[in-house]
């Protein structure tokens, strides 16, 4: 990604632990606080568990659920926007703020995610990002996805959304067989969403 400028960004991670071990009642009771911060709430769909935090040295992720097939695992990264820090140096611009990074930043974790080749993206359309996710913007990305963030998988969709004042959310599908987790994937597309009663937008 060519800038003119220097735009290092740099978001403070809520504080989970990853591991492998049995989901732990702290995190998952961290991770409904960082929800309700973003103004987002999460359904989780029938058939499918909670699943641990897996570490990677990729990208740290918040939740994760799984099927109960084992076709599809679902993995959630959220942003509030209060806690990304920007620094930026540019003599002759401000410095961008957080309401308006949304494309660069789906752009650079796909990009972080992907392990090379064919990277297509598309944009929902307004109204279509106001009718799934309650969201100002959203988007959605597939790849193959580097095999240091998911052992088990071979290929990812990534949905991207925002609102302003409150956050860039992330949901994450990962699965083997397309065809198989195609229904699937549909079916839950919209597990995370933004609420419809949030603060007022710019």
């Amino acid at each position: 990604m060519k800038m003119a400028a220097r735009l290092t960004l740099s978001v403070v991670m809520v504080a989970l632990s990853q591991s492998t071990v049995a989901i732990d009642k702290n995190a998952l009771q961290t991770f409904n606080q960082l929800l309700m911060e973003s103004g987002l709430r999460m359904e989780t769909p029938q058939h499918y568990i909670d699943i641990p935090i897996q570490a990677n040295p990729v990208l740290p992720y918040e939740h994760a659920i799984q099927h109960e097939s084992g076709a599809l695992e679902v993995r959630f990264i959220i942003r509030p926007l209060s806690r990304i820090m920007i620094d930026y140096t540019d003599p002759h611009n401000a410095s961008p703020e957080p309401n308006h990074l949304f494309p660069l930043l789906f752009e650079a974790i796909s990009t972080q995610l992907s392990a090379g080749g064919d990277m297509p993206s598309s944009t929902f359309s307004e109204a279509e990002a106001q009718s799934r996710f309650n969201a100002q913007w959203a988007a959605a990305s597939v790849f193959d996805v580097v095999p240091e963030f998911a052992t088990d998988y071979r290929s990812a969709l990534l949905i991207g959304m925002h609102k302003n004042q409150l956050a860039d959310a992330y949901t994450l599908f990962l699965y083997n067989d397309h065809e198989q987790a195609k229904t699937l994937i549909n079916a839950a597309l919209s597990t995370l969403a933004f609420t419809p009663t949030t603060a007022p937008t710019q």
